[in-house]
């Protein structure tokens, strides 16, 4: 696709300028078709645009590839999301949703305030219709190769029934659309596969799903089978889903590190074992690495909003610019708001 332009919230995360700056530099050597909007406070930005490439970057502005937006303050983590969306006037956030909302851009990245993030989209983008709530939803690696779509991550801490059907019609349509995958498996995140388990919106919301034969609704599956490959689509409420995987990605952190022993007296040949067995780990389950599936995408919207981990690093962040860009390509929303009406239980 032609004329892809993405903006992103350079204030946003724990690190701001320092972590997307680059991000957005490697992005654009790498897509030669994309544009970027950098919005933040410029003084900050200019300070991490790289002084050895002074004339690539002159370049990238020059083709109006790489834009630079003011704003005049930025929404604050702790900040509640209430406050946040009636000050967000001038903020970092709310200038890259605008220029979503007013076309001058296809996709919002941003790893600021999710409270913030998600209300500002609402009011600004809009839900598509038959969406009471937009999820956040994460394609989450598992074991043969195969890949699970995991929603919600963190937008909706209390969700009802009706919320969880509608997050399940939304993953199977992306498990469909970026997966390729033609009947996808459908299952809701449970304490126990057993009908009898789980709280009454679980519970409820198993019934609807049952009873809809256009979607292939498996059951339920406990939380230590994300990385199974069992389900194509794995539903929960927005507070399990955002535990579940920042433990899994906790889990894996430490499963990946602990091959970096110490081994400063230890004999050559200890050394030599080791960092074989480091280069087979990264090889066998780097896939697993959370910095390479970073950014969740509010999906319900009629538009592309990406949120990435607020400690983004730099690989974490292109890897969210890398996720905006899928979602232009695939045509998200479009695909969505075409397939919910006809897979929506009918009001009576």
């Amino acid at each position: 696709m032609d004329n892809l332009t993405i903006a992103l919230d350079a204030m946003s995360g724990d690190f701001g300028p320092r972590v997307v700056v680059p991000a957005a530099i490697q992005a654009l050597n790498n897509y030669p078709t994309l544009s970027i909007f950098l919005v933040g406070c410029l003084t900050e930005i200019n300070l991490f645009l790289p002084k050895e490439n002074s004339k690539l970057i002159t370049q990238y502005q020059q083709e109006g590839r790489l834009m630079l937006m003011e704003s005049t303050s930025v929404i604050a983590n702790d900040m509640k999301p209430s406050y946040a969306i009636r000050h967000s006037q001038g903020s970092s956030m709310r200038i890259a949703l605008e220029l979503v909302k007013d076309n001058k851009a296809q996709a919002c990245v941003s790893a600021g305030n999710t409270g913030a993030l998600m209300g500002l989209s609402k009011l600004l983008l809009h839900s598509l219709t038959g969406i009471d709530r937009p999820a956040l939803v994460a394609i989450v690696p598992a074991l043969n190769n195969q890949n699970t779509v995991v929603l919600d991550l963190g937008a909706n801490a209390e969700c009802d029934s009706d919320m969880l059907v509608q997050f399940a019609i939304m993953g199977e349509i992306l498990a469909k659309t970026v997966l390729n995958i033609e009947y996808p498996r459908v299952a809701l995140l449970n304490i126990g596969e057993e009908d009898i388990k789980g709280l009454d919106k679980i519970r409820a919301a198993s019934a609807i799903l049952k009873s809809n034969n256009q979607i292939n609704y498996i059951g339920y599956l406990e939380g230590n089978e994300l990385l199974t490959g069992k389900t194509d689509v794995l539903v929960c409420d927005g507070f399990v889903g955002n535990v579940t995987l920042k433990t899994v990605e906790g889990l894996i952190k430490i499963f990946m590190s602990s091959f970096k022993l110490s081994l400063g007296h230890h004999s050559l040949l200890l050394k030599l074992l080791s960092k074989w067995l480091q280069r087979k780990i990264a090889k066998n389950f780097g896939y697993l690495d959370p910095g390479r599936y970073n950014g969740a995408c509010l999906l319900g919207l009629r538009s592309i909003v990406i949120k990435s981990h607020g400690s983004a690093n730099q690989k974490s962040f292109y890897a969210a610019i890398e996720q905006a860009i899928l979602a232009i390509q695939t045509n998200i929303p479009e695909k969505i708001a075409a397939s919910l009406s006809s897979a929506l239980p009918k009001s009576e």
